[in-house]
């Protein structure tokens, strides 16, 4: 295998109390300038570089391989602490940790090797999944073709591709000849690849969560994986991925909460049949804070708990151990939707009228969590947790739970 012709460096972390640490400084550095970059629609450029260089994207890189194979936990608590600044920030590399999971269950030794390697050196994985105008979000038209070489060849055009644009590899779903699904490791500069930054959503505006087109890109045997062995038995993949999800709206909650704080303590006037010198005095004030304050603790609650579940069914994984850690994700994310586009929204309720004026940019919490809570809808989720609880019906195996 060859790697692209780029260079990278970055930092090795090695346990989770050094990730968590490096989680929090760049939460900090990235905070600053959020309401900026996205008033702006600024790609993230220099921030992600900073990401890369921290050695935050390699945490899950087993230790055999020279990573530091962080807990379920500690991956999400990253995730929480980089949406509650910057909840764009935060979703570029979710794909990136998805599809290094891919290669730890699926990847031969060599694609291990050399893709840990890449990874542990600060490169970015993509993502190319999603496509517009098909039946729904599982009815994939690319296609991955052998060639007579031995080789394969790519073709389609992807939609929603976070994090592509400013990827080393492109992680690209496809159906094989048999219908069966593969995933395309493919260099983002790779011949017949073109990109376009037409990602144009009311919230999460600095993804770049454009279109990825494939016009017969020609893709080495040693770079394709099968990822349709993952569903055949017990499996993690969806809950390690909807977790992730669930940990940017509880970071989008927790950053709300705290900037509507910061706002009614510095900038909110009394309501003056208060008769009080502050808004933050104010008990009706309190009393709303205080509710607000519960549903973003119940979520980073449920967050740690499906964090832990998940740990625990990879320690001993059989159907029903897979079973009860998606269950656990799926509550922790209709938890985390909620209790984000409720504090993105009350933020107004509380901080008054001079909140909600343009300039500000307080409205890309509420913007944000809208926008990413469209993620795989939680009445779906709802369902099967009310088949698993009342008649002891397993989730599906498809992915998104």
């Amino acid at each position: 295998m060859h790697a692209p012709e780029r260079t990278a460096t970055a930092h090795v972390i090695r346990d989770d109390t050094e990730a968590l640490a490096v989680a929090a400084a760049l939460a900090e550095e990235f905070r600053t300038g959020a309401a900026e970059r996205d008033a702006a629609r600024r790609l993230p450029h220099r921030e992600l570089a900073r990401l890369s260089a921290s050695g935050l994207l390699a945490v899950t890189v087993p230790r055999s391989h020279g990573g530091a194979q962080v807990s379920t936990g500690t991956l999400a608590e990253v995730f929480r602490r980089l949406a509650a600044a910057d909840a764009s920030l935060s979703q570029i590399p979710q794909s990136h940790f998805v599809y290094v999971n891919v290669l730890c269950r699926q990847g031969t030794a060599e694609q291990q090797a050399f893709f840990f390697g890449e990874v542990l050196a600060g490169r970015r994985l993509g993502n190319a999944q999603s496509e517009a105008g098909t039946r729904h979000v599982q009815d994939l038209r690319t296609r991955l073709e052998p060639a007579p070489d031995g080789s394969y060849v790519l073709s389609g055009v992807k939609h929603y591709a976070t994090g592509a644009l400013f990827a080393d590899w492109i992680p690209v779903l496809a159906r094989g000849r048999d219908e069966a699904l593969w995933v395309a490791y493919v260099p983002r500069d790779a011949p017949g690849v073109r990109i376009v930054d037409d990602w144009d959503g009311m919230g999460q505006r600095t993804t770049a969560s454009g279109t990825v087109h494939l016009a017969e890109v020609t893709v080495p045997a040693d770079r394709i994986v099968p990822h349709h062995l993952t569903f055949r038995g017990p499996q993690l993949h969806g809950a390690v991925a909807q977790l992730l999800h669930a940990a940017i709206d509880t970071g989008i909650a927790a950053g709300a909460l705290a900037e509507a704080g910061a706002f009614v303590r510095t900038r909110s006037r009394p309501w003056f049949e208060s008769g009080l010198d502050s808004a933050a005095e104010d008990p009706l004030l309190i009393q709303r804070f205080g509710e607000l304050a519960v549903r973003v603790r119940a979520a980073e609650a449920l967050l740690a708990s499906a964090a832990g579940t998940v740990d625990a069914a990879a320690g001993a994984l059989t159907d029903d151990s897979a079973a009860e850690a998606s269950i656990a994700v799926a509550a922790a994310k209709v938890a985390a939707a909620e209790a984000a586009v409720e504090t993105g929204s009350a933020l107004f309720e509380v901080a008054g009228t001079r909140s909600a004026l343009d300039g500000l940019n307080l409205h890309r919490h509420w913007r944000d969590a809208r926008t990413h809570t469209l993620h795989d809808p939680v009445r779906w989720k709802v369902q099967h947790i009310g088949r698993y609880v009342l008649n002891g019906v397993r989730p599906p195996r498809h992915g998104l739970l």
